[in-house]
């Protein structure tokens, strides 16, 4: 692993630290490119925040190098979970679902250079720079869940709410009063102890909310991560694919989106949203989100972003209001 990528969460990385950091990313996708054939002569940083997005130019592939970590995943994790990406988005993609595809012109599988891990993707022009449509975007996300539901490859339950980070990290920050107010740590260690267990069990979230099929799911807010191509939107970034229920991927969201959602599920003839399962994953993402925090060394832009997520968080029943 990397220097930054390490348990001590220490101090805020720099300006120059973090270019440092996306210039080794770049570095190593050039080095794996041309190792699988690629012309590339003129690299471009599309996009650079948890991980560094390079278009190899001039070749049509888009290399993702993943750079802001927690301590634990190491590099054999991390291919297990891009291969499970690539596996699901190669799948819709065959199936005429509109993806943004892994690229045709390198071997689907991730790649490993100088302790980084890479995928490679299709390039894809982008139409506009216009602000997104969520709620147009939310009812997209029916679709999607129904393209995804007869997918075969196995996906274990709930991966995407990311448990050992989750703990971990509020564990990291019991030292952090610059990052969490102690009274919120708090909070969130005990709605931690009543949520964790139907998090971490698939039994016990069946016998939570009876009745809630589970199906393969995006795993992180498929309605901002879709992605408008000249040639129409494409969904996109399926690195936390997992099994669950559909309320994970609107979670968050409000309720515009979530009423946008329902009227496409009736349409398709899909179950809407239940309501407690929808306040249950919210609260999951609410931590998860707190959680993140621990990589703000790593990504100081974490530490405004959160801060509305838990001003908000403050206002919430406690634990979805499951009893402890």
């Amino acid at each position: 692993m990397l220097v930054w990528n390490n348990r001590a969460m220490g101090a805020f990385m720099t300006p120059e630290q973090i270019a440092d950091r996306a210039a080794r990313a770049v570095e190593a996708a050039v080095r794996a490119g041309r190792g699988l054939g690629l012309t590339v002569t003129d690299a471009k940083v599309l996009y650079d925040v948890f991980s560094v997005v390079v278009h190899l130019a001039p070749s049509p592939v888009v290399a993702r190098v993943l750079t802001v970590l927690p301590h634990y995943a190491d590099l054999a994790s991390q291919a297990g979970r891009q291969q499970a990406e690539l596996n699901m988005a190669r799948w819709l993609a065959a199936r005429g679902t509109p993806v943004i595809p892994p690229s045709p012109l390198v071997p689907p599988e991730p790649v490993q250079v100088d302790g980084l891990s890479m995928t490679f993707w299709q390039f894809v022009e982008k139409s506009s720079d216009e602000e997104p449509d969520y709620v147009a975007n939310a009812g997209l996300v029916a679709d999607l869940h129904a393209a995804m539901r007869d997918y075969p490859g196995e996906l274990s339950f709930l991966s995407a709410a990311e448990p050992r980070f989750i703990e971990d990290s509020l564990a990291l920050l019991e030292d952090r009063r610059d990052l969490i107010d102690p009274a919120d740590l708090d909070r969130a260690r005990r709605e931690w102890r009543i949520l964790e267990p139907v998090v971490r069990s698939r039994t016990t979230f069946e016998k939570t909310f009876p009745g809630i099929e589970l199906q393969p799911i995006h795993g992180d807010s498929p309605a901002v991560n879709i992605f408008p191509a000249v040639d129409g939107h494409l969904y996109a970034d399926f690195e936390m694919v997992t099994l669950g229920p559909v309320e994970w991927d609107i979670a968050g969201l409000g309720p515009d989106c979530e009423a946008a959602y329902n009227r496409e599920a009736r349409r398709k003839g899909m179950r809407e949203l239940d309501e407690d399962v929808l306040s249950f994953v919210t609260a999951v993402g609410m931590l998860r989100g707190i959680a993140s925090l621990a990589l703000a060394p790593q990504l100081p832009l974490l530490v405004d972003a959160i801060r509305p997520l838990i001003e908000q968080w403050r206002s919430m029943p406690f634990a979805a209001g499951l009893a402890d």
